[in-house]
């Protein structure tokens, strides 16, 4: 079929274009896609196939091919290293984050044709154009990023991957990233990582996401094939319970793919933000995400309790006031926070990446 979609980021061009049929299960997918500034992420390659993001799968779940990256063998890690870097194609760089949001963050999806597979939860490491300052005529060092998308990307073909960057100044990689363009040709290797790794032996589990900025990377992948794929032999019914922390209202990443999740799955899914320059926590300082884990502590407790999963992903900086909120509580409780975080580790309930 052809229809007319904004290409501009502005929305202002539009252009006839034909698209591959797309099936979903449960509903019918109306041909009219309805991307606002923030969830337009709109990218034509050379398949012709859309790089649909968030507003129109939220409702109905997406056929995602190939099935055959449900049954590998192994997890796919390492298979390319810094030495022998695999050359994708940048297919689209996108602004999410509002004008009042503390610097750049943008959503970048890779073309790398299904010859890089991952898991949701693993790392790509980027290797930026140009000489290592330090280690004149070698290459740049390779940087590490969390996947932002299942092994499906977003066009749900498995050949696409995304990150989510902030563009850091004078960070080489970050400002590589978020000045690209389509077509550009962009070095990866990986991917690598388990500790963040989805446990799917559970459909029935609690997952509990803690994340500060771009941290929520690897949770997008988590909620999209929790919610928005259909895959055959993942069918999630626990709870998902995603805090984020970011700086203000325009800092927050994802947001109306997170909303939509908790419109249509209102018993598998919570969400709770932390916007820490328009909120005040109890105290009247600001509101950071370890205060919403204080504010919800009991049921917190309950549910790791229970053997809910809890993750971490963040900028370091992020981790000793949770552990510090986390002691307390557990001292208030009549705990021991390391003789719990000893068995939390143990039952491999505790996943952190922080960098």
């Amino acid at each position: 079929m052809s229809i007319a979609l904004p290409t501009g980021i502005d929305g202002s061009s539009r252009s006839m274009i034909k698209v591959q049929s797309i099936s979903f299960t449960e509903k019918s997918w109306s041909p009219l896609l309805r991307l606002d500034s923030k969830s337009r992420s709109l990218s034509v390659n050379k398949r012709s196939t859309i790089c649909m993001s968030l507003q129109q799968a939220s409702r109905s779940k997406v056929a995602v091919t190939p099935l055959e990256l449900e049954y590998p063998k192994e997890t796919p890690l390492n298979l390319y290293r810094p030495k022998e870097p695999y050359t994708a194609t940048i297919v689209s760089v996108e602004r999410i984050v509002g004008p009042q949001a503390p610097g750049e963050t943008c959503h970048i999806v890779i073309d790398h044709d299904g010859n890089v597979p991952y898991w949701e939860g693993q790392s790509y490491g980027v290797i930026p154009p140009g000489e290592n300052p330090k280690k004149p005529g070698a290459p740049h060092n390779v940087r590490l990023y969390s996947i932002a998308s299942t092994r499906y990307g977003d066009s749900f073909d498995g050949k696409t991957a995304s990150l989510c960057e902030k563009k850091i100044l004078p960070g080489v990689c970050s400002n590589f990233l978020c000045n690209a363009k389509p077509g550009d040709k962009v070095k990866i290797t990986g991917p690598s990582g388990k500790v963040m790794l989805l446990p799917e032996d559970d459909p029935k589990a609690t997952h509990i996401m803690i994340a500060t900025g771009t941290g929520v990377a690897p949770y997008r992948g988590y909620l999209r094939r929790m919610f928005m794929e259909n895959v055959p032999n993942f069918k999630f019914d626990g709870l998902a319970w995603l805090f984020l922390g970011v700086a203000n209202s325009d800092s927050l990443l994802y947001d109306e793919e997170f909303t939509g999740y908790l419109k249509d799955y209102p018993e598998n899914f919570k969400y709770d933000k932390a916007l820490s320059r328009e909120e005040k926590n109890k105290k009247g300082g600001k509101m950071y995400v370890q205060d919403k884990i204080e504010e919800y502590s009991d049921e917190i407790f309950k549910l790791l309790d229970n053997g809910a999963h809890i993750y971490f992903c963040g900028l370091k900086g992020m981790m000793p006031g949770i552990q510090d909120t986390l002691k307390r509580v557990a001292e208030e409780r009549g705990e021991s926070w390391e003789q719990k975080l000893t068995q939390l580790r143990k039952n491999k309930q505790w996943h952190v990446e922080v960098y």
